[in-house]
């Protein structure tokens, strides 16, 4: 085992892959990655499957010849395709799932990306994927938006485990444990049993330096300058605050036998060559936390990853600062979370109509 993750490990970090395709399954390289990297959870979304899907399409032939035969049409096929894959990596994660008592060896997938503004739309198409990928160990991945929130709290109280995604300010971040702890409580009085569900709350990372470095160097002031790269990293430490406070509240003690819903560092891949390309783990390592790296990530932090134990406690307050001076030199933050949680929809979306795309040319190929 790498030392570097497995050093990331004991100190509470759970490493995610940030990538799952068929061909990862079926070759055993996603089982090598459990036993060599520490990796103890997969993401997906419909980035992630459009790459997987419109990059190998040789590898989903058979099942495509045969969708094809029976009629299916592309939206029906691309979630039997995601679903197959899914099912196949919880399966994998099989025994990391047992072994950590449920906690780990999450797969995730996620509602369709034109539904991120429509509640019971959202609502519907999580239950029927739960269903459909039929296992203990999966996570419904649900944007934060303004309409995902209500969504989240039913689809808890129905008993589902829920990876909440596209999470960029701490505002929303808190209305998202609200929803989740409403969710918690509303499956209470439905008679399930809440140690059985299990949450994350996908914090995003990168994208918010990549925009905000871009609006301070064209500020280009000293002070603007100055704080280049500091936006994210004291952004997601100002969320794990958040996430400490509600965990001490009297509202989350009263939930006994649930399980915390874990801030998870999304979009850690490094995207400015200028910076530390493993800040985005290293830094933000806290006990109970999961990060979930894209392959090069994770194999960029095996390789020269310095660990140096738990980065998040007790920054809030230097956090808290570096977020006044980002105000002070003009940098709304609210429209900046804004506009990438838009951004973030949008391309989810676009994502997904290309793989919809993709599968409907090779249904005709396959029916000719």
């Amino acid at each position: 085992m790498n030392a570097v993750l497995e050093n990331l490990t004991r100190a509470g970090v759970s490493i995610w892959l940030d990538d799952l395709t068929r061909t990862r399954i079926t070759s055993g390289n996603l089982k090598d990655l459990i036993d060599t990297m520490s990796v103890r959870g997969v993401t997906t979304n419909p980035s992630i499957f459009e790459g997987a899907i419109s990059g190998s399409v040789d590898a989903y032939a058979t099942q495509i010849a045969s969708l094809a035969h029976d009629g299916v049409n592309a939206e029906q096929a691309v979630r039997l395709m995601t679903s197959d894959d899914v099912r196949s990596a919880c399966d994998v994660f099989s025994e990391v799932f047992k072994d950590s008592g449920g906690i780990d060896g999450r797969v995730s997938i996620e509602v369709d990306p034109r539904l991120a503004r429509n509640t019971q739309a959202t609502i519907n198409e999580a239950q029927d994927l739960w269903n459909l990928v039929d296992r203990e160990n999966l996570l419904i991945k649900i944007p934060a938006t303004i309409e995902g929130l209500p969504a989240i709290t039913e689809v808890i109280g129905r008993g589902i485990s829920v990876n909440v995604t596209l999470i960029f300010s701490v505002e929303r971040y808190v209305q998202v444990m609200d929803a989740y702890l409403s969710g918690l409580e509303l499956a209470i009085e439905r008679g399930h049993m809440i140690s059985n569900i299990e949450s994350v709350a996908s914090f995003f990372v990168s994208r918010v330096d990549s925009l905000v470095d871009s609006l301070l160097t064209a500020n280009a002031s000293d002070r603007a300058i100055a704080l280049l790269g500091k936006t994210a990293i004291s952004n997601a430490r100002l969320a794990w605050q958040s996430y400490t406070e509600v965990l001490a509240s009297d509202r989350w003690k009263a939930l006994n036998g649930a399980n915390p819903q874990r801030p998870l560092w999304a979009s850690t891949g490094v995207k400015n060559p200028a910076y530390s390309d493993t800040r985005y783990v290293i830094d933000l390592v806290a006990p109970g936390c999961v990060n979930t790296m894209p392959e090069k990530t994770l194999f960029t932090v095996a390789d020269h990853g310095v660990f140096i134990g738990d980065t998040v406690s007790g920054t809030a307050n230097t956090s808290a600062v570096i977020w006044r001076e980002l105000s002070d030199v003009g940098i709304d933050l609210t429209a900046v979370c804004n506009d990438l949680e838009a951004d973030g929809v949008a391309k989810f979306e676009q994502a997904w109509i290309s793989l919809l795309n993709t599968v409907e040319e090779a249904l005709k190929l396959a029916r000719q």
